[in-house]
């Protein structure tokens, strides 16, 4: 159903109490696009389709069938992970505007400081690094912690960035205290990210074999400092650009809560599907997670009419 004033006026104060947790997914970077507009470098950022189009192109993948993991694992495996990273850095690595969605995100700080609540906590599960730069265009501080997805040591723990640009890896995440939500925003990144100062810290959970990783590796649930994860397990969420066709978006959520359901009320605002058939199942799906109200409205008009009523 699409959403009335009170669901606006009641996300909004909970915005501003820091009591539910905004949820980005690939959809929350196509907000103000049109839909004839193709993506292009620092104009739009890439749809997860656009992405795997791009990288079949830049590395002659030899099948018609455009499923993004797949090519990733098929760059990786012909062309290696350097290269991969190499051709995902080349498209990240560019100024996209940011969306009206990412400009709401950035000037909620001041107003939750203006109320003595803590500050916003942003997950994602985009690359990109479109929150931080509209926070930054808002002359916001903002601490980013990301899952590191590459071969190595520090594979399957999370990476935390300071405002200083200070990169420390999270070992002791139960007793981790390099964060504090009374100070700063955090931006917390599910499915790694591009570093714009240092290509080598770029993290992508792209390929078949790193969402596998995720999902038989230690407990990712657990890797998330504990500062974050008290605060997930208190908020509510606003689930923004997802579809729980996407498997992924399941896989995640499995990681992070296990079988257990959100037990506070929830928000998914997303396109309405085509037919009947498949509204059943997205409706299903989400009702398996828990508390969840599936809202059909295009983003871009939810985000309008929330900055109406944010204070």
């Amino acid at each position: 159903m699409p959403p009335d004033d009170r669901h606006y006026a009641l996300v909004a104060g909970f915005l501003g109490s820091a009591e539910v947790v905004p949820f980005l997914g690939a959809g929350a970077n196509l907000c103000d696009r049109p839909d004839e507009a193709p993506w292009a470098l620092g104009q739009f950022a890439p749809s997860g389709g656009e992405l795997a189009r791009t990288l079949a192109e830049r590395s002659l993948y030899p099948d018609r069938d455009l499923d993004l993991l797949r090519i990733s694992q098929y760059v990786d495996a012909t062309l290696g992970e350097r290269q991969l990273y190499r051709y995902l850095h080349s498209i990240f690595d560019s100024d996209y505007p940011p969306t009206s969605l990412h400009r709401l995100l950035a000037r909620l700080p001041p107003a939750m400081r203006e109320r003595g609540s803590q500050q916003p906590l942003v997950l994602t599960t985009n690359y990109d690094d479109l929150v931080e730069r509209a926070l930054a265009e808002a002359g916001e501080a903002f601490d980013v912690v990301w899952y590191e997805a590459k071969r190595g040591p520090q594979q399957g723990r999370f990476l935390h960035r300071t405002p200083s640009g200070d990169v420390i890896p999270i070992e002791r995440p139960n007793k981790y205290t390099g964060l504090d939500l009374d100070e700063r925003s955090v931006i917390l990144k599910l499915h790694g990210a591009i570093d714009r100062t240092d290509a080598n810290r770029d993290s992508y959970v792209i390929t078949e074999d790193s969402y596998i990783d995720y999902l038989v590796g230690g407990d990712v649930g657990e890797q998330i400092p504990v500062a974050l994860r008290e605060r997930m397990a208190d908020s509510h969420f606003l689930f923004l650009g997802y579809s729980m066709r996407d498997w992924n978006l399941r896989v995640i959520l499995n990681r992070i809560w296990g079988a257990r359901q959100l037990d506070l009320k929830s928000w998914a605002v997303q396109r309405e599907p085509a037919d009947a058939g498949a509204r059943e199942v997205e409706e299903a799906l989400w009702r398996d997670r828990g508390d969840i109200e599936l809202l059909y409205v295009p983003l871009d008009e939810y985000v309008e009419r929330l900055e109406s009523v944010l204070p």
